[in-house]
């Protein structure tokens, strides 16, 4: 850019030399200044575009953590030995989640299978919105095929494109841990 303010002085410059408008013309000091102008902005929401993705795959991943720790204790039969309610095991959730998350907004689905081949995710999301109502807690017995999800409504500061899923700017955080109840002794 520079490169071209000096040519078109050293063409125009001879002509205007005197006047106001070619003292104007041959002034170089606010050049860096609106240089940075311009690109700043575009550089400032590309950085924090940046550091909102990252802050999403680190949820994720910090809630997907959450959901295996949790998940055993149903694999294992700790859940249904001591007759854990839903609000409990969602205490256990919370136990295991770090300070990135408000524990209350957490939302867990526990479903029973007969076989993998029929294990089904439940989308709790209907037009862009959330339905907590759909939420089941059943942990099973012994042997049983169990699906653990944990699902969480991010909510999104700088507008990225897609990373939104939900409306009102938010992303829909899901973890799931599969398995199979161990063959854990139910009475005494």
């Amino acid at each position: 850019m520079l490169g071209i303010t000096k040519r078109f002085v050293a063409v125009i410059g001879p002509f205007l030399a005197n006047s106001a408008v070619g003292r104007f013309a041959q002034r170089q000091g606010g050049v860096a200044a609106v240089e940075f102008a311009l690109v700043a902005a575009p550089f400032l929401g590309l950085l924090f575009a940046i550091l909102e993705t990252g802050m999403v795959l680190l949820a994720g991943q910090t809630l997907q953590t959450a959901a295996v720790q949790s998940a055993r204790q149903i694999l294992t039969g700790q859940a249904q030995t001591n007759g854990l309610s839903a609000g409990q095991f969602q205490n256990v959730v919370c136990g295991n989640i770090s300070s990135l998350f408000n524990c209350a907004s957490v939302y867990v689905n526990v479903q029973t299978y007969a076989s993998f081949g029929s294990v089904s995710m439940l989308n709790p999301v209907t037009s862009g919105d959330f339905n907590a109502g759909s939420m089941n807690y059943n942990p099973g017995g012994p042997g049983d095929i169990v699906v653990v999800q944990l699902f969480y409504q991010w909510p999104i500061i700088v507008p990225v494109p897609s990373l939104a899923n939900l409306n009102g700017g938010k992303r829909l955080l899901v973890a799931t841990a599969a398995f199979r109840n161990e063959p854990y002794k139910t009475g005494p």
